[in-house]
């Protein structure tokens, strides 16, 4: 063991998700192994423990679970758990976490990000729960990074992270466990395995986007081995370090090669697609003429939660669900025919976290192709598409036939996010303080048919811990219940994106074939002239429509 002098580094502050730069800044000397050691620090040192430690696979992933290893072993870890390969999908870390009780683990990923050296990496601490640190732990590892003077690693060469099984590194127990077996275990007790694959058997198909990430390997193992689904199944399903040179975003725009499968009659009977780091996902059905029927995160975690008794792991019922404050109010509608709580909290799983550990929620989503359970305590890829497939399996219905039976039953609410990317944070900034400044004459504003009916910056009292969470998101919400929602995103590495949220609320079925911007094209036009969009940032259209 060696201990190295070093310095602070500015700007070494988790977002949401932990910390995110470009690559070259993490290949900096002393970079990442300052933010580390500020991490064992901040928990009081985690002498004797056992850390959980793996990554998305992308570029920097092996060298960085390397020091990782051996500042774990110089801070006197006594056994550490890593993914082959140094990988473990961000809900596979969760799973491992939560099944062998370790204090938490290191997470290397910058979830739906693009890679490769000139692309992003990240870093994030998960707690004992699975789940991502809360604000007082990632405030402490701020904290220390500012005051910083050493860090301890292990002078050693690299450990094998390719080998199945256990070695030592001074006193510390390196376990190189398979990435996908335990995920994999945990799914088979949720899901009816059987009926999917029963489903598989009588020639229902399905297409499965890995986008060259980290579920490519979950997928293959859990769809193709387990459940039987013809090999082919999964495409872009070899983790590479630039993501084939993709944006690993589970979304239209990015999915590309996904969505030009999902059109025309031959299309699969279901399609779905996964983000860098497996947390997140997107589902499509066959459409009805030569354009898939994209569903909405929104609407996706709305028809889980009104069929959940159909999936083994919630027969009994739901807790409770909660949303993300900017997602649409679809699962409320939900919540209130079922007789079941319903959170809005702001942006971030770990808000969900301390409502799935009271028992107080049982589903859990955002509209950013996040959605997950109390299963573990991030938001779950694969998780989402093994649910609509015991949809699929035990209804027998098609995905046209689900949705439409759902908006028939709770109607439609029209969703739509409009990103606003490359904007000078200070640009960004003026533009969220001046839509504040308007809050309070907002109310009864008449604009491109609508009337707004209240407006505020949306604050969170956590029902659980009593912590208050300020400027979450301004919000806009028109009589009939629509909504704009804006807020500026966390999960970036250079300037600021800003993030328009628009939502329509529809109940006549005969108005739930409209095409969606159409559709939401007043709250469009509302969302420009109240922020003045244009004047604070010179753009005229989103860069990124999903």
């Amino acid at each position: 063991m060696t201990t190295v002098a070093t310095q602070p580094f500015s700007g070494q502050k988790p977002g949401t998700s932990g910390l995110r730069k470009k690559v070259t800044v993490f290949q900096q000397p002393h970079y990442l192994e300052n933010f580390v050691q500020s991490i064992f620090d901040a928990l009081g040192g985690v002498a004797g423990q056992t850390l959980v430690v793996g990554g998305d696979g992308r570029y920097h992933n092996r060298e960085a679970v390397q020091t990782i290893l051996k500042m774990a072993a110089a801070n006197g870890v006594a056994r550490v758990l890593v993914g082959a390969g140094g990988i473990l999908s961000t809900p596979a870390a969760s799973c491992v976490i939560r099944k062998y009780r370790t204090l938490g683990g290191i997470v290397l990923s910058a979830s739906h990000n693009p890679g490769g050296p000139d692309g992003d990496f990240g870093i994030k601490y998960n707690i004992a729960n699975g789940g991502p640190a809360p604000e007082k732990i990632t405030e402490a590892i701020y904290a220390r990074t500012q005051t910083l003077a050493e860090y301890r690693i292990a002078d050693a060469g690299d450990v094998d992270i390719d080998t199945v099984g256990s070695r030592q590194l001074l006193e510390t127990t390196i376990t190189v466990i398979d990435p996908v077996a335990d995920y994999a275990e945990l799914q088979q007790q949720l899901f009816d395995f059987p009926a999917i694959r029963a489903w598989f058997a009588a020639g229902h198909t399905l297409c499965f986007d890995g986008m060259h990430a980290v579920s490519g390997p979950y997928a293959h193992r859990i769809l193709e081995d387990l459940l039987g689904a013809p090999r082919g199944t999964v495409i872009n399903g070899t983790p590479l370090p630039d993501f084939g040179q993709g944006h690993p975003d589970p979304n239209p725009a990015y999915a590309t090669e996904l969505i030009a499968r999902m059109s025309g009659p031959d299309a699969p009977d279901f399609g779905a697609a996964s983000d860098g780091d497996a947390d997140r996902n997107m589902v499509v059905g066959r459409g009805t003429g030569s354009e898939p029927l994209l569903i909405s995160p929104s609407d996706s975690l709305a028809i889980l939660a009104a069929n959940a008794t159909l999936v083994p792991a919630y027969q009994a019922g739901l807790k409770g669900v909660a949303r993300s404050m900017p997602t649409s109010t679809a699962v409320d509608a939900v919540a209130r025919a079922l007789g079941i709580p319903a959170y809005e909290t702001p942006t971030g799983w770990k808000f969900f976290g301390n409502l799935l550990d009271a028992g107080m929620a049982t589903l859990c989503g955002e509209e950013s192709y996040g959605t997950g359970s109390d299963h573990v305590r991030e938001k779950d890829g694969l998780w989402a598409v093994l649910f609509w497939l015991n949809l699929l399996a035990t209804t027998g219905k098609s995905v046209a036939q689900i949705v439409q039976e759902h908006w028939g039953r709770f109607g439609r609410h029209y969703y739509s996010r409009h990103d606003f990317e490359g904007i000078a944070t200070e640009q960004a900034d003026t533009l969220m303080a001046a839509l504040r400044g308007k809050l309070a004459g907002l109310p009864g504003l008449a604009l491109n048919g609508l009337t707004v009916a209240e407006a505020d910056d949306f604050a969170y009292t956590d029902p659980v811990d009593g912590s208050v969470s300020r400027q979450q998101g301004v919000r806009i919400v028109f009589a009939g219940g629509s909504r704009i929602v804006f807020r500026l995103s966390g999960t970036g590495t250079e300037g600021a994106t800003l993030r328009v949220y628009l939502e329509r609320f529809v109940s006549d079925p005969t108005g739930h074939g409209q095409p969606t911007q159409a559709a939401l094209a007043p709250l469009i036009a509302s969302a420009h002239e109240i922020a003045q969009i244009t004047a604070h940032t010179g753009l005229t259209e989103p860069t990124v429509v999903t």
